[in-house]
């Protein structure tokens, strides 16, 4: 099939790890494929097809890397080498912009008990906004209404004092927070 002997060994490795990231694509691809062919869902909308873009790209920039590094094709390397630092530079601003969206966290500490209470007003104006948006909090409510969220918080806690005895995530707390001040679903 595929001989790697007579490849220097930075083209070596260039091509494994190439061929493994292309083949992780693969998964990527499917699922955003799969999320597309589910019936309309508020909670997957943003996510179909971008991450089907994302799988995409991931397979031609490591297919390019693996045929450059595989049969020494000099300009291909290049293009390969550039696309690969855009790449990267685009999923670090992702990440930075993610970062700067979900900080500060909302907790702020309560008298009495030993845990934190989180609101809106303690996370970053950018996803107040979002959230409180007449328009988008009706998705985020037709998407927690499709979870089941709300029945599956009455029939675990029957009691607030349960409830905050409960330990359970900041994402959660702030969602039951808005149950327990009467934000109807």
């Amino acid at each position: 099939f595929l001989s790697l002997k007579n490849m220097g060994v930075s083209n070596k490795i260039t091509a494994v790890l190439n061929f493994i990231a292309l083949l992780c694509s693969i998964p990527i691809i499917a699922s955003g494929i799969w999320l597309a062919s589910k019936p309309d869902n508020e909670c997957i909308h943003l996510l179909r097809w971008p991450v089907v873009f994302i799988g995409i790209l991931i397979l031609l920039v490591s297919l390019a890397g693996f045929v450059s590094a595989y049969w020494n094709k000099q300009s291909l390397l290049a293009f390969y080498l550039f696309s690969m630092a855009v790449l990267i530079a685009l999923l670090l601003i992702l990440l930075v912009l993610a970062f700067v969206v979900t900080r500060p966290n909302g907790a702020y500490d309560v008298p009495g008990p030993a845990f934190d209470e989180y609101g809106l007003a303690g996370f970053s104006s950018w996803l107040r906004n979002h959230v409180t948006n007449s328009e988008n909090w009706g998705k985020i409510r037709d998407c927690l209404a499709e979870s089941n969220v709300c029945s599956k918080l009455s029939q675990d806690y029957l009691s607030p004092d349960q409830f905050f005895a409960a330990h359970i995530s900041p994402l959660q707390d702030v969602v039951s927070l808005q149950l327990f001040e009467g934000i109807s679903m």
